[in-house]
């Protein structure tokens, strides 16, 4: 059983002694110096600095000890399952990391001539390709940094589409269901709609009859996921889709769920306009804690027209960067996306294969379900939405009986779940659940490491009606304790640097 290292390692500033070198550079050849005349006037007067900076100073055995230790205190998918539901948290395969990582594709510059980087750019033309095959859209583009930047671009897309039909005064709205991520409703407000809130019915699906009722001539989209966030997915998408397309409006899919759909159901298919790709969920590329990211968007052919440029093109003998697209937003970021990541979806894509691809679709389900299955039985949780049908990649299970009669809610779970050497599961998300706990166990995790996490959960439960108290305070194992999430999430108490913890130390 995984167990965090619990080293008592001060930040590196509190280490080494004055003097003590990492490294030995040689000065200057006398050749070097002669070639390029006095060093110290290599630099213009105002740009050099007055003093030398304030670093630590430690051997390389002490920075190599310092980093490996904080490597050893952190948890990480190579340690172990790790069910945050909605992010897709997948075992990344090492081929992917080592030809991201070659010399010959990392050390590519994107302004470099055209006509020296056609590998990359033919890997990109056909990562396109692919993404718009599985996805059932018509073109793609790969620049988005990530999943929410490409929910930016796709309310964008649908601004510049009503512009182009005179629409902009009229179609104000997007609609957005009550389950959905919070980054919906604050991507269509980024982009000046205002976002108008659909509910779930009691199967957990969207409210069909109360969506008529607010989609209408005002309506420019809806934003939603399918699966959706409960892991249910919307039967009525067909429906769903004629709806919106009926009143003149755009519908959009985010690609947070994508995973259980590979090689299954296509977006495209089902009727979306534009569909968010979050790349670095789905097709195996490290992710968590901020990033990197990647979140490529596919489009009908309707609104093709309007992607970001740069666009690759091949015109059958070379690739190229082509600009000339007039209905084109414009840049979204600078050159051709996160490409390391793309490079990493790439070849897992290629070495996946289309039946590897669907086979990781139908495990992610399958996982899923053993693991609501099996939580069925302990004593406190309980499955919101039951109908009886199966989820798709992920499932929430509610812990609200189980804090109404002990106290402990899913915040005291997913504490403890850390001293059994487990990443807790995304807790209070979605909102329409109470004491939500989001459980997604990947393709990637076996069955020993399932039915490991669900005993640590039945016994957590348990020990919440033998000993509340233990739960209560957890965790006790880990190499920091409990934490004061308001305090330390709050701006003046938060340090993100070694100049902002001495600043504060002076005023202190």
């Amino acid at each position: 059983m995984y167990r965090q290292a619990a080293w008592d390692e001060p930040v590196i500033f509190k280490l080494g002694s004055k003097g003590r070198r990492g490294h030995s550079l040689p000065e200057a050849e006398d050749e070097v110096r002669r070639a390029v005349g006095n060093v110290d006037k290599l630099l213009p007067e105002n740009m050099r600095r007055m003093q030398k900076p304030n670093l630590p100073e430690l051997s390389e055995v002490e920075v190599t000890r310092h980093f490996i230790r904080l490597s050893e205190m952190n948890y990480g998918i190579d340690s172990g399952l790790y069910p945050l539901g909605s992010c897709t948290m997948k075992y990344n395969p090492k081929i992917n990391e080592f030809l991201a990582s070659l010399p010959t594709l990392n050390l590519v510059h994107p302004y470099q001539d055209e006509s020296t980087v056609q590998g990359i750019l033919e890997i990109l033309y056909k990562l396109e390709r692919w993404l718009g095959e599985i996805t059932g859209t018509f073109e793609v583009c790969l620049h988005p940094a990530a999943g929410a930047h490409g929910e930016f671009l796709g309310t964008l897309l649908m601004h510049a589409c009503l512009k182009q039909n005179g629409e902009c005064d009229k179609r104000t709205e997007v609609i957005v269901p009550d389950s959905a991520h919070g980054t919906n409703p604050a991507s269509a407000a980024m982009a000046g709609f205002k976002v108008i809130f659909v509910p779930s019915a009691a199967d957990g699906c969207i409210d069909l009859e109360a969506l008529k009722t607010v989609a209408s001539e005002k309506t420019a989209g809806l934003m939603l996921t399918n699966p959706n966030t409960v892991g249910i997915f919307e039967k009525d998408i067909e429906e769903i889709a004629k709806v919106i397309h009926e009143v003149g409006g755009l519908l959009y899919y985010d690609g947070a769920n994508l995973n259980p759909l590979l090689g299954k159901a296509r977006p495209g298919d089902m009727g979306f306009d534009i569909v968010h790709i979050n790349i670095h969920k789905t097709f195996g590329t490290p992710h968590g804690g901020g990033g990197p990211g990647a979140g490529p968007v596919g489009v009908s052919r309707e609104l093709a027209q309007f992607l970001p440029v740069p666009r690759v093109a091949f015109d059958g003998k070379r690739y190229r960067l082509d600009y000339d697209k007039p209905h084109s937003i414009g840049k979204i970021r600078s050159f051709q996306g996160n490409v390391a990541v793309l490079l990493r979806a790439y070849v897992y894509m290629l070495s996946m294969g289309f039946e590897g691809l669907k086979e990781a679709a139908e495990v992610s389900v399958l996982n899923a379900n053993y693991v609501m299955k099996k939580l069925g039985n302990v004593k406190g949780l309980t499955l919101p939405y039951d109908s009886g049908k199966p989820r798709k990649h992920e499932c929430v299970i509610s812990a609200k009986t189980l804090k109404e009669d002990t106290g402990v809610s899913a915040l005291h779970v997913a504490k403890r779940l850390l001293d059994f050497g487990l990443h807790a599961p995304t807790i209070y998300f979605p909102l329409i659940v109470d004491e939500a706990l989001m459980i997604e166990p990947t393709e990637t995790f076996e069955k020993e490491e399932l039915d490991r996490f669900v005993e640590a959960l039945r016994r957590t439960c348990e020990e919440a009606y033998t000993n509340p108290q233990n739960v209560l305070t957890a965790p006790h194992n880990t190499a920091v304790s409990r934490l004061d999430e308001v305090k330390a999430s709050h701006p003046r108490t938060m340090t993100l640097s070694w100049r902002m913890h001495l600043k504060k130390e002076e005023t202190s």
